[in-house]
């Protein structure tokens, strides 16, 4: 996933292969700059080297800045998300007494992957919320059309099942043609039960039923599809507030494509701001070569990553883990 932000990635670190050491013997006992010229990103740092220490000024790391930031909103990343990391790795950098030994490459994966880190946020566990509130837990899912959302809630079922819960859909999207077929396909093939009336019914009353099957069944976990809708489309967001005062969901979990890019993220911002979210799905994944929804999302928001979706198999689904992301992303620098 994201490889071409990988790829962008890893000319930060291009050239900096030697360490402070080999650096600091070049430019001998009085403090200088190294007179190697290094055309990659980062390379156009200017390293003051001491005896023992070297600092990095602001002023050296402008330029080298203003690149990673053009590579980033090149890659989807939202500005203010972009600027984010920027001012991370510049106060992580700038000033700071280093020894000499240190690999300038380590430092500034270092500092990137700080930044990253903090943007990213924490990801959500959905297995340990559901082991650690009360049954049903009650998960609601929205977005707009096309995004793979009824497919995303097949996808959830299954690996809900194989971690040992029981689980009911709420075939919820009585408006779009086919959708309680498609629904109930992928739940007749997981072994799941569907709650559905027909076509053009009341979804908050399929919903309530749903959630009235699970209270008296014991079943640990209501996965509610619902109807695909754009932010702007007054009538649909009513009733999705409607379905949401009806159902009370424990989670609203919004989806999206990670394709999307910088849509995706404004899109996931109106539908908080609308309805809320608890936390967000990236569908899409695999082929999206530039990660900037990804990276961006949670942070615009305010809300958590749960999961990546990687394909079209009902096991095509990961748990958003940021620590995975960001060493995916800067392995090869490593």
């Amino acid at each position: 996933m994201f490889d071409g932000l990988r790829e962008k990635l890893q000319n930060i670190t291009t050239g900096f292969e030697k360490s402070i050491a080999t650096a600091s013997a070049e430019s001998g006992p009085a403090a200088r700059e190294p007179e190697k010229k290094d055309p990659s990103l980062l390379g156009k740092v200017k390293v003051l080297v001491t005896d023992r220490e070297f600092v990095i000024s602001e002023k050296d790391i402008e330029e080298p800045l203003f690149e990673l930031e053009m590579v980033l909103l090149e890659n989807d990343v939202a500005l203010p998300v972009a600027e984010e990391i920027i001012a991370h790795i510049r106060e992580d950098l700038t000033g700071k007494r280093r020894k000499i030994g240190e690999r300038v490459d380590t430092i500034v994966l270092s500092a990137l992957k700080s930044a990253l880190l903090d943007v990213l946020g924490e990801g959500f566990d959905l297995i340990s919320y559901i082991t650690t509130h009360k049954r049903p837990v009650k998960i609601l899912f929205t977005g707009v059309n096309g995004t793979g959302k009824t497919t995303t809630v097949a996808k959830i079922g299954a690996y809900l099942k194989k971690n040992g819960f029981s689980v009911v859909i709420g075939a919820g999207d009585t408006f779009r043609a086919g959708a309680i077929e498609q629904i109930d396909v992928h739940a007749s093939r997981l072994g799941i039960r569907i709650i559905q009336h027909q076509q053009g019914a009341d979804p908050s009353a399929v919903l309530f039923d749903a959630v009235q099957h699970a209270e008296a069944n014991h079943i640990d976990v209501v996965l509610a599809d619902t109807a695909g809708r754009f932010h702007n489309r007054v009538n649909l967001m009513n009733q999705l507030d409607k379905i949401r005062r009806i159902m009370k969901p424990d989670l609203i979990v919004y989806v999206d494509e990670a394709v999307a890019g910088n849509d995706a993220v404004v899109r996931a911002f109106e539908f908080e701001k609308s309805v809320g979210a608890d936390a967000v799905v990236l569908t899409k994944a695999d082929m999206d070569p530039r990660g900037g929804a990804a990276i961006s999302i949670a942070h615009t928001i305010g809300k958590p990553l749960m999961f990546l979706g990687t394909g079209q198999g009902y096991d095509d689904i990961v748990p958003f883990s940021p620590g995975q992301m960001v060493d995916e992303l800067l392995s090869e620098a490593a």
